[in-house]
């Protein structure tokens, strides 16, 4: 994505490519190609509380603003994993790592800025039994999701889960949890933004042919990382759809968020 975005853009850009292995980042970095925008490595762990705040100021001094957001921390699960044993780490990289992500850079959006958070088709309310869906439906602030988000750890935890229908799968109320603070987020920013022209937005890149992935599932004919990266640099990088703000979008396409809409 971070190669895909530094080509569409121009040599006075630049793009930030985070991790949380110094080692991993500057190799990373170092391997981006010498056309288009500069890539600059920075370190970035968004499941400790003050990481991004810490980078956004950062950030703010040197460039005065951003233009591009993608959240696309993740946390691997394999099969194998017992979800009691890993819960913990899971939500606070995918879910309170993404809430803190927008929290300390949607403020810093120029005019025209995007702000796009890397989820799943999975995260809707089509995939979680019905007497679950107001658990994410209908929240108006990220402190909602974030409450929601820690029930949900505290009941896997003390095994009360499983009675209370939630999927064993961890990564669908994760995943409807990314969405859902997209969503409540955009009721709060929705007017001022289309005032000037910000796009808030989830995304699905689809199946991807990744180590992960290929724990689950055959992933043998999905597209590769930089294939499905496309799609979310169209997002990113094209205009924005007022029916695409505050939804989660896949291939372009608009996802319903809970059936019957």
């Amino acid at each position: 994505m971070v190669e895909g975005l530094a080509r569409r853009l121009d040599a006075a850009d630049t793009v930030y490519l985070t991790g949380r292995d110094p080692g991993r980042v500057a190799e990373a970095a170092a391997n981006m190609p010498r056309t288009g925008a500069r890539v600059r490595g920075e370190l970035l762990d968004v499941a400790d509380p003050g990481a991004a705040a810490r980078l956004a100021e950062v950030i703010e001094e040197r460039h005065g603003g951003v233009d591009i957001v993608f959240g696309n921390a993740v946390m691997r699960v394999g099969p194998d994993d017992d979800p009691r044993a890993v819960l913990d780490e899971y939500t606070q990289v995918n879910n309170f790592g993404t809430t803190r992500l927008m929290r300390a850079f949607t403020p810093l959006l120029r005019d025209g800025g995007r702000f796009v958070v890397v989820a799943s088709s999975l995260g809707t309310l089509h995939h979680l039994a019905p007497v679950l869906h107001d658990r994410f439906d209908g929240l108006t602030t990220l402190d909602e999701v974030d409450k929601q988000v820690a029930a949900w750890r505290d009941a896997v935890l003390d095994g009360s889960a499983a009675a209370g229908a939630w999927p064993g799968f961890i990564n669908i109320p994760s995943k409807t949890a990314q969405v859902a603070a997209v969503r409540a987020l955009a009721g709060e920013r929705r007017a001022e933004d289309a005032r000037r022209g910000i796009l808030l937005a989830a995304a699905c890149p689809g199946m991807i042919n990744t180590p992960t992935s290929g724990l689950w599932w055959d992933v043998s004919g999905a597209p590769s990382p930089a294939q499905a990266a496309v799609p979310l640099l169209d997002l990113a990088l094209g205009p924005a759809h007022p029916d695409r703000y505050g939804r989660l979008v896949r291939f372009g396409k608009v996802l319903s968020w809970k059936p019957g809409t």
